[in-house]
């Protein structure tokens, strides 16, 4: 098999630039991450990465529900392995109340490799808790409890549960 070096090169190239990209988003610097973003996709419009975190902002900073789940769409076509991609679809499923579509965007990100396992089972909590099935939702945060290391993960599965019971005797 022969490397393609130019290839690697790119890529570590848009990489640098992703990982700069994204510091200006955590920074708060918007427009400089999108125009950043879409320079990588100018480049190469198979990057998924990119895709997401525009998708991200479109979700979280506009409103724009449609273009952010055009671009996540595309984060998943480009980089199905990516797994932020899944948990930020998720939640705009949940909160345009796609539960269906949802569904099946958890049970393929389950199967993911390091995909949090925490992630998606508290997904599933939520969307159930918001069909007011409540004991499905205490199940599922149940799980979420078990699959997480962290004391502050756990403890909002644990109050999850608790809020979940405190609806079941409404």
């Amino acid at each position: 098999m022969k490397f393609n070096f130019m290839n690697i090169g790119k890529k570590y190239r848009l990489e640098e630039k992703f990982v700069k990209a994204d510091q200006n988003l955590k920074a708060g610097k918007i427009a400089a991450a999108v125009e950043e973003f879409e320079a990588i996709l100018d480049e190469d419009e198979t990057f998924g990465k990119a895709y997401n975190h525009l998708g991200w902002v479109y979700e979280t900073k506009f409103k724009d529900y449609e273009n952010a789940e055009k671009n996540y769409k595309l984060a998943l076509k480009y980089t199905p392995n990516y797994t932020a991609v899944y948990k930020n679809y998720a939640i705009l499923l949940s909160t345009i109340g796609r539960y269906d579509d949802l569904k099946v965007l958890l049970e393929k990100a389950i199967t993911i490799p390091g995909m949090d396992k925490f992630t998606i089972y508290n997904e599933y909590g939520i969307m159930y808790e918001q069909l007011e099935q409540y004991k499905l939702a205490s199940q599922y945060y149940r799980d979420a409890a078990k699959a997480t290391m962290n004391d502050k993960t756990m403890k909002a599965a644990m109050d999850s549960i608790e809020r979940c019971n405190t609806k079941m005797s409404l």
